[in-house]
């Protein structure tokens, strides 16, 4: 990927986004992806627009708007729902007759599951787990952490070949930013020529996952607990989480204690998050625990001590007693929710 024998200033690549319609609607991670797509696009000098399978229901027109969407190309194939190296055949057959030379993918199951079979139909160079991108000189330089969060790994890509890449949900925001001119997409159908074969892979569910064992880095919200919650109170917040059906989150010294495991242990040495949601209590807020929570969409933090450090990285932060808040938050939520989760 690192060759320089094309530039990419020669003919500014179309980016082709993929968004994914299964449930009738765009989700967070399709409206992210638009939103990066055009970032992307810009980067470039080139143009950008939107393909996915289409939809039982009418496609949604109104939720590609605000992002400024140029185009949506609906790839009409039913009945290849349920298998995968099909839509992947026919997402690359559909990216060729676009001219696309950079398909673009939000880096979550479906979208990890089909960038190698599209990088193998259309002998593409692949780069998965994105987290920036910048031009450099005649190429488009990309990174990824590797090694956890320790090492940064970059490439080169210089329009030689063709790029399925994928990136990082960490990165991706369905916040619609003041640059973005609302625009209705062009709608375009495409069928594919040939007669299909499915493949042996089939999609049976999609099963949403358990907030409570889903791997923290992909939870959406996230209840943590420091070293502020003594053993009563790490109880009650872990019934608390229990009782939202939230993620549970430790900093590195609750976790020293053996309270949790190190695959909830949330900051810089372990898992860095990305929630919608993040709340943290009696936690003070060291520069590791930061540095991994940094790109949360919203933090809330309740501490005894107003001049810990979090509170100026908060959203919202209260100074309270934890002993206090915890017993009756959690009658509140029970009697909102008859005690269940």
């Amino acid at each position: 990927m690192a060759s320089r024998s094309l530039s990419i200033t020669t003919a500014p690549p179309e980016v082709l986004v993929f968004v994914d319609l299964a449930a009738g609607e765009l989700d967070d991670a399709g409206k992210g992806s638009l939103s990066e797509a055009s970032r992307l696009a810009k980067t470039l000098g080139g143009s950008w627009s939107a393909i996915a399978f289409a939809p039982a229901e009418p496609a949604p027109l109104g939720d590609f708007a605000p992002y400024g969407t140029p185009a949506l190309t609906l790839i009409e194939a039913p009945e290849v729902a349920e298998f995968l190296e099909a839509q992947g055949k026919l997402l690359a057959q559909a990216a060729q007759d676009r001219g696309a030379r950079l398909l673009l993918l939000p880096h979550n199951d479906l979208g990890a599951a089909l960038a190698p079979l599209l990088a193998a139909e259309l002998q593409a160079a692949l780069f998965t787990e994105a987290l920036g991108y910048q031009r450099d000189g005649d190429a488009l330089q990309l990174s990824r952490a590797t090694l956890g969060v320790q090492v940064v790994e970059t490439k080169l890509w210089t329009g030689a070949t063709p790029l399925v890449l994928t990136v990082h949900p960490r990165i991706l925001s369905a916040v619609v930013l003041p640059s973005m001119q609302q625009n209705t997409p062009e709608l375009l159908r495409w069928q594919s020529p040939q007669p299909l074969t499915t493949g042996p892979t089939r999609i049976l569910e999609r099963i949403p996952p358990d907030p409570q064992t889903v791997d923290v880095s992909e939870a959406e919200a996230i209840i943590s607990a420091g070293l502020g919650c003594n053993a009563e109170s790490f109880a009650q917040v872990e019934e608390l989480a229990r009782l939202l059906n939230t993620s549970l989150g430790v900093t590195r010294p609750v976790y020293d204690l053996g309270r949790a495991g190190f695959e909830r242990m949330v900051g810089q040495t372990g898992k860095t998050v990305a929630p919608r949601f993040y709340l943290a209590l009696g936690i003070s807020g060291s520069m590791h625990h930061l540095g991994g929570i940094k790109d949360s969409k919203k933090l809330i933090s309740v501490n005894l001590d107003p001049k810990v450090p979090i509170f100026p990285n908060s959203d919202e932060g209260f100074v309270a007693d934890l002993r206090d808040v915890l017993p009756l938050l959690i009658e509140r939520v029970k009697s909102a929710t008859g005690g269940g989760a």
